[in-house]
């Protein structure tokens, strides 16, 4: 028996991380100073996209995101069920609509089989907005998403919330090859951490433009886009041109997330080495272990395992209560979507996105993180064994 409990994750920390704040208090800037220009530059230079914009959240760059493609009120914006609430609800900010993509059951990303033949039948009413999301750190076959935008007219955020560092067909995630913004997250349970903080990456000149001057309240400090006809411009002059929001990263968040991303080579090959050895010793059980796309790298966010027996269900609860007494903390990723309330007061049902509910009733991810020591990860192994010779 372990005595300390093990959580599904926890950030990667360490001294370097610690020192770089305190540089950042030795300063004189706390918020907007120069580590978020510079953390924007390595973001970029990571993902080989030409914008970066830094928020205080992946929810506020994906509200961003969709304000800065032109999204308005009764707009229509598709996801999947299987995502964290945000995914959706950026749609809802700005009084539109919200409809729902089942998931592939094997990869868990976006059936994209059912997206094409819901665009067909659908017809006037298509979405402005598909948003994608690379379930677990998995990439979505973006290429083909990309095809089928550029048919139906519809733009794409990619949110990569849990794929920092992720690859597909040698692309990285974020280099927006096959989508106009790309979402990553920077909450302390994701690949590299800010604290809370998000990313948002484009290669489009304009829309970078308004996803800076969404974050601080609709405001430029750019003579070349002023409006007002000024014959003598003073320094401190500013613009708002629309209604923004303070959704700004803080100097502190961006000198952490700087240090981070030096390390995220070891973090990613430190969470593949686990999911490698899951994928060995789980093997043979009454288990669906992830799949990736294909040529593709994961950042292994997550490391979800569906039971594939009869009243899955039961033996989900079963299996998390068995682990919990062992002292492993699991969790289920997700409720799906359009099953809380406030999406049921929208019209959603049970039963409408059948292979996301599935998922929900019959999966637990299972801990993964950097720190995670191959002595833990042998026993979550063999306790998840345990379970299954006595059911």
């Amino acid at each position: 028996m372990i005595k300390e409990k093990i959580y599904y994750s926890k950030p990667y920390l360490d001294n370097s991380d610690l020192n770089s704040l305190k540089n950042v208090f030795k300063s004189n800037f706390l918020t907007q100073g120069p580590k978020i220009n510079e953390f924007e530059k390595k973001i970029s230079q990571f993902v080989n996209s030409k914008h970066s914009t830094c928020f205080n959240s992946a929810t506020s760059a994906l509200h961003a995101a969709c304000f800065s493609l032109g999204f308005k009120k009764n707009d229509i914006l598709w996801t999947v069920p299987n995502s964290f609430v945000a995914s959706a609800n950026c749609a809802r900010y700005l009084g539109g609509k919200v409809d729902f993509i089942d998931i592939d059951q094997i990869t868990k990303n976006i059936d994209i089989d059912l997206l094409s033949k819901k665009l067909i039948k659908v017809k006037k009413n298509l979405p402005k907005i598909v948003v994608t999301v690379d379930f677990g750190g998995n990439p979505v076959l973006q290429d083909k998403i990309y095809k089928l935008s550029k048919k139906y007219k519809f733009k794409i955020v990619e949110d990569a919330s849990h794929a920092l560092g992720a690859k597909y067909k040698n692309y990285m995630v974020g280099c927006c090859k096959w989508c106009d913004i790309t979402i990553f997250s920077l909450h302390p349970v994701k690949t590299i951490t800010t604290g809370e903080g998000g990313i948002a990456t484009t290669n489009d000149k304009k829309i970078d433009r308004i996803l800076k001057m969404f974050r601080t309240h609709g405001i430029t400090k750019d003579n070349l886009y002023f409006k007002n006809k000024i014959n003598n411009l003073k320094d401190w002059y500013f613009e708002q041109h629309f209604l923004g929001f303070n959704y700004r990263m803080t100097d502190l968040a961006a000198a952490l997330g700087i240090n981070q991303l030096k390390k995220i080579k070891i973090i990613l090959k430190k969470r593949n080495a686990i999911a490698k050895y899951y994928d060995k010793c789980l093997k043979g059980l009454p288990l669906q272990l992830p799949k990736l796309s294909p040529k593709s790298l994961s950042t292994y966010h997550l490391y979800p395992i569906q039971i594939i027996k009869k009243n899955s269900n039961i033996l989900q609860l079963k299996l998390y209560n068995f682990l919990k007494k062992r002292g492993i903390i699991t969790n289920v990723h997700y409720l799906p979507i359009h099953l809380h309330p406030y999406y049921r007061q929208q019209g959603f049902k049970e039963k409408q996105f059948p292979v996301s509910e599935l998922h929900a009733d019959s999966s637990l991810s299972l801990p993964i993180y950097p720190d995670l020591s191959f002595k833990k990860v042998k026993y979550i192994v063999n306790s998840i064994k345990d379970f299954f010779s006595k059911n």
